[in-house]
């Protein structure tokens, strides 16, 4: 049985929906009434001027008898949304400020101290004298090559570790029996894959057969899209919260905190389901359909290479808040990342993006906070912390809250 939303909720979805007439692609998904996504594509054209006033009201109507946490959530979004807005109507907006409007985060640029760090610890590994240059990046190219998966096994890959994960996440987190996901392949995309969430616990994630895929990263490209990442994620809000009457939660926009805290649980996802031997469980699944994987070595090449997660959102911050051109925003990227040239002009595309821009930072400072706040529960509840990921409609600032709970209780 659907339950109706109230009026407060109703001109949120209303307002949420009309930015797809604006940007295709702002709203991500949206699963509730079908009606009333036609009629707002049928109205007049949104006025981005006027978006941006009926977000910054709607922030002040909205009744308390929703709960404080459903407030906190809306009113967050909206604010999110009015940025959007004032973008759309050409304000000129500060690139900090707006990724804090989008994702209730500050950022700055990373130390390149850590990043030093990360290709001594990656030269250790792959057995380089040095920690930079040439050879590094020779060495780590050779590296990536032999992890390269063959083109003509990629979906075969991609449906063994679906098939394993899906049994997985099923076993701690229930899903209903009628949920699939169906992987499609796509090419001339900004993004390595993506999850259409298309409602009834069905998802399509789409693979960018553009870029090259890895042995080493496929399987957490699988948790991330699916299990128990997007798809999941998606999949037990429709069971909880639009179950439960929460019909805010049938929409999802770009832009907003929403965004953050799905990134940051679906880039947490491979080791929540399957721990920090994740390598060797992978190297069995590709034992089995005959590729030759090291799975421990994998591991520590990620465990070595995380100190760059800033390096993209670094090369955002050259782009749209230092005034650095894209050839030097190139370079960076290829000096810190090791990325080929055409690796790294990909990876432009997606930062130059009038959609995306600001989007790089919903993998860093949501990868930095969710961890941290699943670091605070004892190792045996991790697990169970990763759920109410799943489950609850939380946001940065609560998080944040509980981590300050956490450390006064210390």
């Amino acid at each position: 049985m659907t339950i109706a939303a109230s009026a407060p909720i109703t001109d949120y979805l209303r307002l949420g929906l009309a930015f797809d007439r604006l940007e295709e692609g702002f709203v991500d998904a949206y699963t509730g009434d079908p009606a009333l996504r036609a009629d707002v594509a049928a109205g007049p054209a949104p006025d981005p001027a006027e978006l941006a006033d009926r977000a910054r009201g709607l922030r002040t109507e909205l009744p308390a008898e929703l709960g404080a946490a459903r407030v906190e959530f809306l009113r967050s979004h909206l604010a999110a949304m009015e940025c959007s807005a004032r973008k759309f109507a050409g304000q000129e907006i500060a690139f900090v400020d707006e990724v804090r409007a989008y994702f209730d985060v500050d950022i700055d640029l990373g130390d390149q101290q850590t990043y030093r760090e990360a290709h001594a610890a990656m030269a250790a590994e792959l057995d380089v004298p040095g920690a930079s240059g040439t050879a590094l990046a020779e060495a780590y190219a050779a590296y990536r090559r032999a992890d390269e998966i063959p083109p003509d096994r990629v979906d075969e890959c991609v449906q063994a570790f679906a098939g394993a994960l899906r049994e997985r996440v099923r076993s701690t987190h229930p899903l209903p029996d009628r949920e699939i996901v169906e992987f499609d392949v796509v090419t001339d995309k900004p993004w390595s894959g993506f999850n259409y969430y298309l409602g009834d616990y069905r998802s399509r994630v789409a693979i960018n057969v553009d870029l090259t895929q890895y042995m080493s990263t496929l399987p957490h490209l699988i948790a991330h899209e699916a299990y128990p990442g997007h798809h999941t994620e998606h999949c037990r809000k429709e069971e909880i919260l639009v179950g439960g009457g929460q019909q805010e939660q049938t929409l999802f926009l770009v832009n907003t905190p929403q965004c953050l805290m799905a990134e940051g649980l679906a880039d947490h996802a491979l080791h929540a389901a399957m721990g920090p031997d994740w390598g060797e469980w992978a190297q069995e699944i590709y034992a089995d359909l005959g590729l030759r994987f090291d799975g421990a070595r994998a591991a520590r090449m990620a465990r070595a290479s995380s100190g760059l997660l800033g390096v993209r959102q670094d090369a955002a911050l050259l782009l749209h808040d230092r005034g650095a051109d894209q050839d030097s925003v190139a370079e960076f990227l290829q000096q810190w990342l090791l990325a080929p040239p055409e690796r790294a002009r990909q990876m432009l595309r997606f930062l130059t993006s009038p959609l995306w821009r600001a989007y790089i930072s919903t993998y860093v400072e949501g990868y930095r906070l969710l961890g941290e706040w699943l670091d605070a529960a004892p190792a045996l509840q991790r697990l169970e912390r990763f759920g109410r990921l799943l489950d609850e409609p939380l946001t940065p600032a609560q998080l944040r809250a509980e981590l300050r709970d956490v450390r006064a209780g210390q």
